[in-house]
């Protein structure tokens, strides 16, 4: 049996639709918003600094847990580094700290850096903790959320990271 769906309401469906896959995104001044070089092969040292700055600061870290080879974890990066996300550099001490795509079995690196926070399993990348200058979560349950960073919109992710 065929179902027919009314004009109207597949025009609306058609209407709230993310532009075709097929379709990138891209970022002022930057060549391919879906590569980065910002994650860091040997981040510890990083995140040691990262929170001794904000011991003095009073900031908090924003702790990138991706791999520059995977899409939402570049553009995350990415995004970040656009003029718009300035007053979000200014807010965070951050870190990207390159840990591969371990839920990708054999291609996981620095596994220390989310054992270290207390995150067991890391499902998808980017997974993003804001951190306490002595290294508490602050966002635990939304962490491992951000891995559809490439998905979501500009102003959804400003308006999280500004929160």
């Amino acid at each position: 049996m065929k179902r027919i769906i009314p004009l109207p309401l597949a025009a609306a469906l058609l209407a709230l639709a993310p532009a075709a896959a097929s379709e990138p995104r891209t970022l002022p001044g930057i060549e391919d918003a879906y590569q980065s070089a910002a994650f860091d092969p040997n981040p510890m040292p990083a995140i040691d600094a990262a929170l001794a700055s904000a011991t003095q600061s009073g900031a908090r870290v924003l702790l990138v847990m991706g791999t520059g080879g995977c899409h939402d974890s570049a553009w995350l990066a990415n995004l970040i580094a656009t003029d718009r996300f300035a007053p979000v550099r200014d807010r965070y001490t951050i870190v990207y700290a390159d840990i591969g795509m371990p839920h990708v079995r054999g291609l996981g690196r620095n596994p220390a850096v989310p054992k270290r926070f207390g995150f067991k399993k890391i499902k998808g990348t980017p997974t993003v903790a804001i951190l306490t200058a002595d290294g508490t979560v602050l966002n635990r349950k939304a962490a491992p959320k951000w891995r559809n960073a490439a998905s979501r919109s500009d102003d959804e992710i400003y308006n999280e990271l500004m929160q």
